[in-house]
């Protein structure tokens, strides 16, 4: 940075920077026009011109969180299904303040897998013109479902015959992803979330159009059988991937090692407030079995991040990324290998790679600095000491 450069600087200094990848030390991250100019570890002085944010010894920078699974329409205080009696007008407002929310919390980019009536791109536009009211936003557009399907209620209902034509229709409205209920689920009343809704020609049409449009595919899987399709059909991430099966058994370390050594990221649902409501005793058999095997498809070398499903019930506000992140060591990942999933893998998932995800020249400025140091203590993520979005600090 130089001194004849016109451009506003800041120089935001901490005690402690993680780029996402590694521990850097004490250092300093200079700002300019809402990327990162310089990540400097050598103890200079900041540019005469700059304006200093001293976070203190005590602070840790990182790039900002990455919530690659959230619906941004729906509440957690609301049953899901009332969305279908909402105006457009109530959905953006509520997306807005979810967005707010998220924000403030250090979740500067968020992946939106399922809103109504292509609600987001319209929210995704609104911020990028004005980045600091919340985070950057790829949007999905309403889930292609069957007829009277998985989340139905939000408008993305098709037919096996018309799913290639769906898929064109959500490039043409603006999506960044496509997504796809490969299974039923558990938030649909009379949906089963252990059985197929599409089989492998059809979840293969879609990746096919998809890739040949130049979107990734997601694809929500909670059966076995739905999971090793969405695999097969080459999905760029399998969304839930909790293995139902109808005898409630662990899968076989034949079909993990077939998940594992496949090429779709695996987005597991973690990430409740603390003191939430508990589940019950029937939900709560599946989630053990559903932990164990992540932390299987873990060891055998599956590539894992965290997506929180936000919205879609109670406990599940659009803040609460950083306790699915601290749920992630229950799994066997270690800090660094969870903040890292949470940056740099995110922002693969999501498509932003150079982007996101990284305290390197030329990224965005979305920063998140906490009091501590999350490569010690993840419980520090949720101790916010600023949070910046695109150069301008928003907390």
């Amino acid at each position: 940075m130089t001194e004849g450069n016109l451009a506003p600087v800041t120089a935001v200094l901490a005690g402690q920077l993680f780029d996402g990848v590694s521990d850097l030390g004490r250092g300093m991250v200079i700002i300019t026009d809402g990327r990162i100019a310089d990540v400097d570890r050598s103890g200079a002085a900041p540019p005469l011109s700059a304006n200093i944010v001293d976070l203190g010894e005590d602070a840790c920078v990182m790039p900002g969180l990455i919530d690659p699974h959230t619906h941004l329409v729906l509440s957690d205080l609301e049953d899901p299904v009332r969305v279908t009696v909402a105006t457009d007008q109530e959905l953006l407002a509520r997306a807005r303040a979810a967005a707010v929310r998220a924000l403030a919390a250090g979740v500067t980019t968020v992946r939106d897998l399922g809103d109504r009536g292509y609600l987001t791109t319209i929210l995704r536009e609104e911020l990028r013109s004005a980045p600091w009211t919340g985070p950057e936003i790829v949007c999905a557009g309403p889930p292609i479902t069957t007829p009277g399907g998985h989340c139905w209620f939000l408008g993305g209902a098709e037919r096996p015959t018309t799913i290639a034509a769906a898929v064109r229709r959500r490039v043409t409205r603006g999506c960044d992803v496509v997504k796809v209920m490969a299974s039923g689920g558990h938030l649909t009343p009379g949906s089963d979330a252990g059985a197929s809704q599409f089989g492998l020609a059809h979840l293969r049409t879609v990746v096919a159009e998809a890739h040949r449009l130049g979107r990734p595919v997601a694809a929500h899987a909670h059966g076995t059988h739905a999971i090793l399709d969405a695999l097969k059909a080459g999905v760029d991430t399998i969304e839930h991937a909790t293995f139902l099966s109808p005898e409630g058994r662990d899968p076989s370390a034949h079909v993990l090692d077939l998940v594992a050594s496949g090429a779709s990221v695996i987005a597991v649902t973690l990430g409740c407030l603390p003191g939430g409501p508990r589940p019950e005793p029937p939900v709560a058999r599946r989630l053990a079995v559903a932990r164990r095997t992540w932390a299987r498809l873990h060891q055998a070398g599956a590539r894992l991040v965290t997506g929180t499903d936000a919205g879609v019930a109670r406990g599940k506000p659009h803040d609460v990324l950083p306790y699915g992140l601290m749920a992630m060591v229950t799994l066997g990942l270690t800090t660094g290998e969870v903040l890292r999933s949470a940056t740099v893998d995110a922002a693969s998932v999501c498509g932003l790679v150079g982007r996101k995800g990284r305290l390197v020249r030329g990224a965005d400025a979305d920063l998140l600095a906490v009091r501590g140091n999350p490569l010690q203590d993840l419980g520090v993520l949720t101790d916010v000491r600023a949070v910046f979005r695109a150069g301008h600090r928003v907390r």
